[in-house]
């Protein structure tokens, strides 16, 4: 995911080691994906769309 973050916006992401298997995505501060919430991983499109606004 973060090469995937680079690639297309130029940006690098920060990895905050955690426990339990949490897997949040955040922008400016705020959070746009939970895999603790949804139970999953992501798909980079969907991570996409939602930085993008879509």
């Amino acid at each position: 995911m973060a090469d995937a973050l680079k690639d297309k916006y130029g940006v690098k992401a920060e990895l905050i080691p955690s426990g339990g298997g949490v897997f949040e995505v955040r922008k400016d501060g705020e959070l746009i994906f939970s895999k603790k919430a949804s139970g999953r991983f992501p798909q980079h499109e969907e991570i996409f769309n939602k930085l993008d606004g879509k």
